[in-house]
């Protein structure tokens, strides 16, 4: 990380597979950086303070709050975001799962309550109900009551599960 005249810093990291470096200003959080600076709207500011889990991102396998998370700390690292998931066309496990379970309303919350799951079913692909519920409970939802996503989950992680076992890896 370099520090210029103008006050700007240069960082440099893995976005969605991919190696990015722009200059931010040192007081940006992730969740600016993201969204203002390189457009990837699919990360959600909802109450900017690590309450709602609408930011949710990935950081080297982890979920985290981009919100709380300043811009700088992306330095060197490896980030998702929601836009990083399926290939057009194709969707993530999880992502069908979240659409055949209707598990996606207004969709605000959609992205975080996504990665937040991905996150968790990368470490524990045979992750129960009560795992689900524990790693979704930062993430917050006022339209479907969470008995959709958690269905949802599940069966994506019977999915990711099954198909680990078989040498034939979607996640």
């Amino acid at each position: 990380m370099k520090l210029p005249h103008d006050n700007m810093i240069e960082i440099s990291f893995r976005l969605n597979g991919k190696p990015v470096s722009l200059q931010i200003n040192p007081w940006d959080s992730a969740l600016a950086v993201l969204r203002d600076n390189l457009g990837l709207t699919g990360t959600k500011e909802g109450c900017g303070i690590g309450e709602c889990g609408a930011c949710t991102i990935l950081v080297d396998g982890l979920a985290v709050d981009s919100c709380l998370m300043l811009g700088a700390q992306l330095e060197g690292r490896d980030v998702e975001t929601i836009e990083g998931l399926g290939t057009g066309e194709i969707l993530h496990p999880i992502q069908e799962k979240f659409l055949s379970h209707g598990a996606v309303q207004c969709g605000f919350c959609t992205p975080g309550m996504i990665m937040s799951a991905k996150s968790l079913l990368e470490g524990n692909a045979k992750a129960d109900k009560k795992d689900i519920v524990e790693a979704l409970s930062g993430n917050l939802c006022r339209c479907t009551g969470y008995v959709q996503i958690v269905e949802a989950v599940e069966d994506a992680a019977k999915e990711i599960s099954e198909a680990t076992e078989s040498g034939r890896n979607r996640s």
